[in-house]
């Protein structure tokens, strides 16, 4: 019997958990804007919270890990993530006028736990033994991806059911999830990890090929979760396509072919730099179509094809690190990580931004008017083609990447 079945497991589970997190949120925008009468930059304000929380933590591990009980941060986390779901669908109920502040502590809370899961879980699957190091990894990120399906399918059904003012209890079963995952850990054996390993030479922590790997996984933070936070508000706001329909065969389509190009790849893959220059280019073309074509057909299909395309962007970059530099420590995961996370805030924020900014112009009013949709459908698209700049420049940066490595192998 495997000895480490149920540390995998657990994992597995906390990349469910960090689903939950990352996710929430951005099924409730348009209810929070309704109840609490949120614009869309404070909306996208609580997904900067949540990015930048977690990059904060990326980069303490990034230059502090080795002051840290890795083991012990390991199997507490899950309990910080319950702590902060409990807060979040608690505290706006009993303090109503001050609902959007305990959101956002709610949020920094759990936040900070799906930044440590985040650094942890990724070498806590590469420190144990396997005859399949890349697929263990792959199915890791797949487990989040997996995650996000059931968090839209369970979450829709559930608002459909009994109402969107009733969201607070949709978080708190939610924060079942984090308390198993937390009871798993506390009776998993846990393998050693290197906190401090990073090796000399062409894997400095800061050398040009690490440095590219955390803009590529920038870049893929950036393409993946953008199109996941805001694809549920798109889809019904700037589509008008009606939200169960929208979440069910958008955001969860989203979702399931993001686990799916994973669960493909942990079987099969292999090519990893031509698997995230393939998916960065799709990626691109994603944003493209869904933010310009004017059919709410074409429209729904780009935004859940973004998963397939976005799928081994992140944990495809952790693959290429460990390919190209062996086995490296906590502190690089946690540099990789940061880079993510910094995607996964500027880009959905600015998206929110753009969408505010451009729907008060001159140019959305005439845009209106030709095409003869809302200013405010106008407002989305422009953001969302804002946000497509991120992969395109990923493109570029994974060509950059190609012939360094290229020169770096033949040396």
């Amino acid at each position: 019997m495997d000895r480490y079945r149920l540390t995998k497991n657990a994992c597995y589970l906390g990349g469910v958990t960090m689903a939950i997190s990352a996710n929430l949120s951005p099924l409730l925008f348009l209810t929070f804007r309704d109840m609490y009468h949120l614009s869309y930059t404070l909306l996208g304000f609580l997904v900067v919270i949540n990015f930048f929380t977690q990059l904060a933590i990326d980069l303490v591990f990034t230059f502090f890990s080795k002051r840290f009980n890795i083991q012990k941060a390991v199997r507490n986390t899950p309990l910080v993530v319950f702590v902060g779901l409990l807060l979040y669908a608690v505290m706006p109920r009993c303090f109503p006028s001050m609902a959007f502040l305990w959101i956002v502590i709610g949020t920094i809370v759990f936040s900070v736990a799906s930044g440590l899961s985040e650094v942890l879980l990724s070498p806590v699957i590469a420190a144990m033994p396997s005859d399949n190091p890349e697929g263990e990894m792959s199915k890791l990120h797949s487990m989040y991806a997996w995650g996000v399906v059931g968090v839209v399918l369970f979450s829709t059904l559930f608002l459909k059911l009994f109402g969107s003012r009733n969201w607070m209890y949709l978080a708190l079963l939610w924060s079942i999830v984090p308390l198993a995952d937390y009871l798993m850990f506390r009776m998993a054996e846990l393998p050693q990890m290197d906190q401090t390993r990073v090796e000399k030479g062409k894997t400095k922590i800061f050398g040009k090929g690490i440095v590219l790997c955390a803009l590529c996984i920038f870049f893929g933070g950036a393409a993946e979760c953008t199109m996941s936070q805001w694809a549920s508000g798109f889809i019904e706001q700037a589509i008008g396509v009606p939200k169960v329909y929208g979440d069910v065969i958008g955001v969860a389509a989203f979702a399931a072919l993001l686990g799916m190009g994973r669960t493909l790849y942990a079987k099969f893959g292999k090519n990893i730099m031509s698997v995230l220059l393939f998916g960065m280019l799709g990626a691109s073309v994603c944003y493209l179509a869904a933010s310009l074509s004017m059919n709410p057909v074409v429209g729904v299909i780009a935004c859940a094809l973004t998963g397939l395309f976005a799928a081994m962007l992140w944990p495809g970059t952790l693959i290429c690190v460990e390919e190209k530099f062996g086995d490296v420590g906590v502190a690089v995961y946690a540099l990789m990580a940061a880079g993510g996370d910094l995607g996964a805030s500027v880009a959905p924020q600015l998206m929110g931004v753009v969408s505010d900014k451009f729907g008060l112009t001159n140019a959305a009013q005439r845009l209106s008017g030709a095409l003869h949709i809302g200013t405010e459908q106008i407002a989305m698209r422009a953001g969302l083609l804002a946000a497509g700049l991120f992969p395109i420049a990923g493109v570029v940066c994974i060509l950059c990447m190609r012939k360094h490595f290229s020169k770096s192998d033949k040396a």
